[in-house]
């Protein structure tokens, strides 16, 4: 995993992106921040190099956030997708981690998803025929993550999240056909203090996004 830092003082949050994302994606949530925002990206991503054959793991993942979390000085993080699911595997085992944490799209929480083909990864997302291109390229070095993540759970049980004490936002989407509403609900509602919004998609309600996560991680 590695990491480029955008913009000065605090706070500080780290910032992960989902699987596939292009380098200009894993920077969307970032836009807007008060503070320093540590952009991660995930290996087999963009410039980062290729992930070992058993990488794709929740737990794993969580491990290398906390770790790069620990050497930027985070209090805060936002995670999408993937990384949403990472760092709530990484709040049950350390609950103390952050003082505010952001959800985005998260896609599994206790219960694990069904295996994903590529090309439906691909281009379930829609957008223009350059766009699919770019992701088409990007999934290309991603065989290991859609073979080993279906089938993981970010966490055994959604109980082990009431230990959870600080600020959790979830944001989830209605027409989000990779990333279910009752998931979000359903995680938003597993931490003592979780906030759930939800929108039609992120992307078209991205200004709407951007202000909840700047009030919210600026508190």
């Amino acid at each position: 995993m590695t990491y480029r830092s955008f913009g000065s003082g605090t706070p500080i949050t780290l910032v992960g992106h989902g699987l596939g994302a292009t380098p200009g994606e894993a920077r969307l949530p970032a836009s807007g921040l008060p503070g320093t925002r540590v952009v991660v990206t995930l290996p087999s991503h963009g410039d980062a190099p290729d992930a070992p054959a058993d990488y794709w793991d929740y737990r794993r993942i969580a491990a290398d956030l906390r770790l790069v979390a620990r050497e930027v000085g985070a209090t805060r993080a936002i995670g999408v997708s993937l990384t949403a699911g990472a760092l709530i595997s990484l709040l049950a085992d350390d609950p103390d981690a952050f003082e505010r944490v952001a959800l985005l799209l998260p896609a599994v929480l206790d219960e694990p998803r069904r295996p994903l083909p590529r090309e439906r990864a691909i281009t379930v997302v829609g957008g223009p025929p350059e766009y699919l291109e770019e992701r088409r390229r990007a999934f290309a070095r991603l065989d290991g993550a859609l073979a080993g993540l279906p089938g993981q759970v970010a966490v055994p049980d959604r109980a082990l999240l009431a230990a959870v004490r600080i600020p959790v936002l979830v944001v989830g989407a209605t027409r989000d056909p990779l990333h279910p509403a009752e998931v979000a609900a359903a995680t938003a509602a597993a931490f003592p203090h979780g906030r759930l919004e939800l929108v039609p998609s992120w992307l078209t309600r991205r200004g709407d996004v951007r202000g909840w996560l700047g009030d919210f991680l600026g508190g």
